[in-house]
């Protein structure tokens, strides 16, 4: 599985952005979904995660109700609407796809991985 983030950028605290994450191969839906993020000089940590059905999602509680993960098993797309962004939110935000219908929070749980992309939230 390849896997293609994008729809990173530069926000002001409050705004909104939605990354999008494109996987290669026709078995989409076989594999639970995960955003991670990297913020500047701190280790990569769980954002989000979705089931390779769309119907069981988990959310770490820093993005609880700001932020919602969703996906298109038609378009091979995994999204990530980011709303009322802080600046804490700034980092590279990886998504990573894993071999098996259920999530997990822990990144050693996914099996491939994409190339991220920066968010960057200003004051």
């Amino acid at each position: 599985v390849q896997l293609q983030a994008s729809g990173g950028g530069l926000v002001q605290a409050g705004g909104s952005l939605r990354l999008s994450c494109a996987a290669s191969g026709r078995t989409f839906s076989t594999y639970a979904m995960g955003w991670f993020r990297q913020p500047p000089g701190k280790e990569r940590e769980f954002v989000a995660a979705i089931s390779g059905r769309g119907g069981s999602t988990y959310y770490a509680d820093s993005v609880k109700g700001r932020f919602t993960i969703s996906r298109d098993n038609a378009k091979n797309t995994v999204y990530l609407q980011m709303n009322s962004l802080k600046p804490e939110d700034t980092g590279v935000y990886y998504c990573a796809a894993r071999s098996a219908w259920t999530i997990v929070a822990v990144s050693t749980g996914y099996d491939y991985w994409g190339q991220g992309t920066q968010v960057t939230v200003s004051s």
